[in-house]
């Protein structure tokens, strides 16, 4: 049930950033989360987006690296401690968190996370059997 994410490196300068959400708004691509870590030239862009093929055509067109990686989508009650429980999961099953950022959301009740790790499939599993909902691309189309 992994999710599809698109990373973009982009350069680190004016207007590369708005560059790359006006083309991906004037064909219609939603952005559902994303994430932005820059070093001193460039950056990389992390986003979950509602058409991945759509996004990455355009995005061949402006001649920006693109790369798709699978990572896994959790929901999480919007309380204190939450999402830490959902971490302790993944930590005593020994599961490293390469990197996390959150989803924007419609809803006031849960938080949406994703999460990149090593083995997708195992995370998944022992964050179900916790009692986590993990979340699908069919569900990011919903929010």
């Amino acid at each position: 049930m992994a999710l599809k994410q698109i990373s973009v490196l982009i350069e680190n300068t004016k207007g590369s950033l708005v560059r790359v959400t006006d083309a991906l708004a004037a064909r219609g691509v939603n952005i559902r989360a994303l994430s932005l870590a820059d070093t001193e030239h460039f950056g990389i862009l992390r986003m979950i987006l509602t058409d991945n093929a759509a996004a990455k055509e355009t995005l061949k067109e402006l001649g920006v690296i693109t790369q798709e990686t699978e990572v896994i989508g959790v929901k999480i009650g919007d309380q204190p401690g939450k999402l830490s429980a959902a971490l302790h999961v993944l930590q005593e099953a020994d599961i490293n968190i390469e990197y996390l950022y959150a989803f924007f959301t419609r809803t006031e009740r849960h938080a949406y996370v994703v999460i990149r790790v090593a083995d997708n499939s195992q995370a998944e599993q022992v964050l179900t059997d916790a009692g986590f909902h993990m979340i699908s691309d069919e569900d990011i189309g919903k929010l």
